[in-house]
């Protein structure tokens, strides 16, 4: 077998494997004598079936089988032993000749290749990059216990209606004289909040209502262009509104309102546990504690994506072996129309750039993730995911096994390998690069993030 590599402008190579018989010749042969043992030919015992009659049955597709499984291993023990940096899968040259395969070797295959671009980089206390600091005020700590309070609170009931309570009671639907009617829509027990109708002189009816009044109005009115809550109201199907438009009583049966928990012992318990905190300023330092690690995730981050703009304006522009790399993306997206490469091309080169700096930053710093890592970066992302639904503090063993459910999903698995990858690298980083610190509010953090 010959090998030869051609790569004149250092990003598009041409890979050429001239194949011989006796590069496949014991294995095709071996495949055969495996068939004829199993082979199942009437009027033939069981592997006395003969040779020439398993050739002419299977030994073309042994044989492109056999090939193919070389070519494969050929190519990729000649790209590792040769450090080629690949972009990509190896394709089929559109130079490439035809082959056939039932005549005697040899036989001719060429691969384009999309190789990397070379560059070198590599960061020191030389280089400077910002890093803010989101300061912990009062007022983060407020919206800490504001969320807290809310999460514990309960509706209570109350006499007189006010902006925000909740309602209970009997709706009846009513007719031209503004009787009940026989046979119209009841719903005992109805929920509303008024202060969500959408018209003005509908909603105006509710204020100051106590348990017990009976108040006219309109569902149709009250929500000219939402079927689903005027059904949803009515107990009925959305078809079957038009059909209701008139009035309806309302008989007041129970108000609530929603009140925020105390600031108390109680409170304490529910959010760390029992007797964790005494006091409601440890429970404001508790607090703090807890906000901490994510605001130092927060300006991990930002400096993960002010380091990558730095690495990328530091290296430059790269160039790529476009026509290979736009051949490889069409084929791995057939059932997209050119807009989608048009659309995607430029931001998957961008990526592509990082993907490389990231790499040789990688390699500098001797960063690698092993299986502990990548499972951490998936309960980070589970515990995170809990927090956005207020639940701080589920137990270890529940956010564990909900990361091993997300890790089960394979197209999953390599963002949680990317993110072990970035908070280790910006671990490194920090330690590495000169860091130009900035205290900041949250506020002006959070506008700095959206002017990305």
């Amino acid at each position: 077998m010959k090998v030869s590599f051609e790569c004149p402008d250092k990003i598009n190579g041409l890979l050429t494997i001239t194949v011989e018989e006796d590069d496949y010749k014991q294995d095709v042969e071996k495949t055969l004598k495996d068939y004829r043992k199993k082979a199942n030919v009437p009027g033939f015992r069981p592997g006395q079936v003969p040779m020439g009659l398993i050739k002419r049955q299977y030994g073309t597709a042994i044989k492109v089988d056999s090939i193919n499984k070389l070519l494969g291993n050929e190519i990729q023990k000649y790209i590792a032993d040769n450090k080629i940096q690949m972009l990509g899968e190896p394709m089929g040259s559109e130079n490439q000749e035809p082959q056939d395969l039932e005549k005697e070797a040899p036989y001719t295959f060429m691969f384009d290749i999309a190789v990397a671009p070379e560059f070198s980089i590599e960061l020191t206390d030389k280089d400077t990059v910002d890093y803010y600091e989101i300061e912990v005020d009062d007022k983060l700590v407020d919206q800490q216990v504001d969320m807290f309070t809310s999460q514990a609170g309960q509706y209570v009931d109350c006499e007189v209606y006010q902006k925000g309570n909740m309602m209970k009671g009997d709706l009846r639907e009513l007719d031209a004289e503004g009787n009940t009617m026989e046979g119209g829509i009841t719903v005992e027990a109805a929920v509303m909040m008024p202060e969500y109708i959408k018209v003005d002189d509908q909603k105006k009816l509710f204020d100051g209502a106590k348990v017990g009044d009976i108040i006219t109005f309109s569902p149709r009115k009250a929500y000219p262009e939402s079927d689903v809550e005027v059904s949803s109201l009515l107990k009925i199907k959305k078809e079957e509104v038009a059909e209701h438009e008139g009035d309806f009583s309302y008989q007041v049966t129970e108000i609530q309102q929603f009140k925020n928990h105390e600031v108390n012992q109680e409170l304490f318990d529910q959010v760390f546990g029992k007797d964790v905190v005494k006091d409601e300023k440890d429970f404001r330092s508790k607090i703090e504690e807890g906000i901490k690690p994510q605001l130092t995730r927060d300006s991990d981050y930002k400096f993960l994506m002010d380091l990558r703009k730095y690495a990328e304006d530091k290296v430059g522009q790269l160039t790529y072996p476009e026509e290979l790399l736009k051949r490889f993306m069409r084929q791995n997206n057939k059932d997209k129309d050119e807009a989608y490469f048009e659309k995607n091309y430029e931001p998957s080169i961008k990526e592509l750039t990082w993907s490389l700096i990231r790499s040789q930053l990688a390699e500098q710093t001797q960063v690698k993730v092993d299986d502990e890592d990548v499972k951490a970066a998936a309960r980070e992302t589970a515990r995170a995911q809990f927090a956005q639904y207020g639940m701080n503090n589920v137990p270890d063993e529940y956010v564990a096994n909900y990361a091993d459910e997300l890790l089960k999903k394979q197209e999953t698995v390599q963002n949680f390998v990317d993110r072990a990858i970035d908070a280790k690298l910006t671990a490194a980083m920090k330690d590495i690069v000169k860091l130009n610190k900035k205290n900041i509010s949250l506020d002006d953090f959070n506008k700095l993030m959206e002017e990305k």
